[in-house]
């Protein structure tokens, strides 16, 4: 049975970027029938925090992404440390005393004569003599696991064939000078443990796959497929976990759908045009690895933002009415909401149409000269889309005046407000009777 997982480190919120992981996994394996595993990779124990995890979990049920398992890495410590133990015996993890700064050195170094900064081993040569020195002196080993001088190859199911020469890639650290594992080998080990069949995650991921395949192999397990799909870029530059704004949080307050965002996120980097959708399951359906490319991924929040309009244009009021009850929002009939949901680019803003269209207000009046000339010529007949345009014209007409000096006292009177929506759409919904009472400064 095929076995996915999303596995989020807890410092910091939910990217848009990790979304997308989470949600092309989840589409992936719900196609297929599948089993669905979150796990919170926090073996950093400095910068990993449970409130970040409280919130990833929140907004990923937000999505509608369920999972059937759950595991914490820093649950796991043991079994870790048990991995870590054998593969030393293999002589495949060893002792490194270099400081961060001499390592940083030797990095430089090796750039600036066009090398690639591959580590030298030296650990390898220095004496156990000289180890217990080290230890004598304080010094806290990291260790590194040995790659072999061998390729490393694998097929992709979004790259294709994918290869790596194991001599020109950086034996990584697995254990730091603290004792705590770095990501490269725990997920190795959940992976085996939880029977994980396919990875799917971002093409940055794809040197770690390289080397995770040789851990595979030292601990005699059987390697997954692998999926690395395309990094988002905005217009300016690439995206990341430390820019702000790019995150599910704060999309959830600017009022975006969930729908909305996962239209747009299980389609951008393939073939397939973006478009609004009833439900996920529509998305799970049409689910293929093979749709998508290696190009990079253009994020642009004004797509998602009109995706979000057409999302609640398409809503059934069923659907609506409960979520308007979890915004407070408890007025609203059915009527109502086929008059103005072509005009919302979020749902929360069906509450200001309400207010200037339904409740009593007390007028702003600034120019009496102007709204009484308004009331004047008024349309006769049924008021429309239409009619704002008429109307304004014939009054600027007779007034001389146009711009701010026309359109604000206009706006204060019907609105009680110097900014909203578009007046010739509101015009219709406030009516003729309570607009007439407003221009003449009454409430209504």
């Amino acid at each position: 049975m095929l076995i996915t997982r999303f596995a989020p480190s807890p410092t910091g919120l939910l990217h848009i970027g990790n979304a997308r992981t989470a949600l092309v996994n989840y589409l992936f394996t719900r196609k297929h029938g599948g089993t669905f595993m979150l796990r919170i990779d926090d073996t950093d124990l400095v910068r990993s925090k449970k409130e970040h995890e409280d919130a990833i979990i929140e907004d990923l049920k937000w999505l509608g992404i369920k999972w059937e398992v759950f595991a914490r890495q820093s649950e796991r410590l043991d079994r870790y440390e048990l991995i870590k133990n054998l593969l030393i015996e293999q002589g495949r993890l060893y002792e490194c005393f270099e400081s961060a700064e001499e390592i940083e050195v030797k990095r430089k170094l090796l750039l600036s004569r066009g090398m690639p900064p591959i580590y030298d081993r030296a650990a390898l040569k220095v004496t156990q003599e000289q180890k217990d020195q080290f230890k004598k002196e304080g010094k806290k080993p990291h260790y590194r696991f040995l790659l072999k001088d061998q390729p490393i190859k694998w097929h992709d199911l979004v790259r294709g064939d994918v290869a790596f020469e194991g001599s020109k890639l950086s034996d990584p650290i697995l254990i730091r000078e603290d004792g705590s594992m770095t990501y490269i080998l725990t997920s190795v080990v959940d992976d085996i443990d939880f029977n994980i069949t396919n990875i799917v995650r971002g093409e940055d991921h794809v040197t770690n796959t390289a080397i995770q395949i040789q851990i595979f192999e030292a601990l005699d397990a059987k390697i997954p497929t692998f999926a690395h799909t395309s990094l988002f870029k905005t217009k300016d530059a690439k995206m990341s976990k430390r820019t702000g704004g790019f995150d599910i949080r704060s999309l959830r307050e600017e009022g975006i759908e969930p729908l909305a965002i996962e239209c747009l996120l299980a389609r951008l980097g393939t073939s397939m045009a973006v478009e609004p959708k009833g439900s996920l399951e529509e998305l799970i359906e049409e689910f293929d690895f093979d749709k998508y490319g290696r190009a990079p991924a253009n994020y642009d929040k004004l797509d998602l933002e009109r995706l979000n309009h057409k999302i609640i244009f398409h809503m059934e009021f069923a659907k609506v009415s409960k979520r308007l009850k979890e915004l407070e929002i408890n007025d609203i009939d059915e009527d109502f909401w086929q008059m103005v949901k072509g005009n919302l680019n979020k749902l929360s803003d069906i509450k200001l149409w309400w207010k200037i269209c339904k409740e009593a207000l007390e007028p702003i009046i600034e120019d009496k000269e102007l709204l009484n000339m308004a009331i004047e010529l008024f349309p006769e007949g049924d008021i429309d889309d239409s009619s704002w345009g008429v109307w304004t014209k014939l009054v600027a007409n007779k007034s001389g005046k146009n711009g701010k000096a026309l359109f604000m006292p206009l706006r204060q009177a019907l609105t009680a407000m110097d900014h909203g929506p578009e007046l010739k759409h509101l015009l219709p919904l406030i009516g003729r009777d309570k607009a007439l009472k407003r221009l003449a400064g009454g409430v209504a």
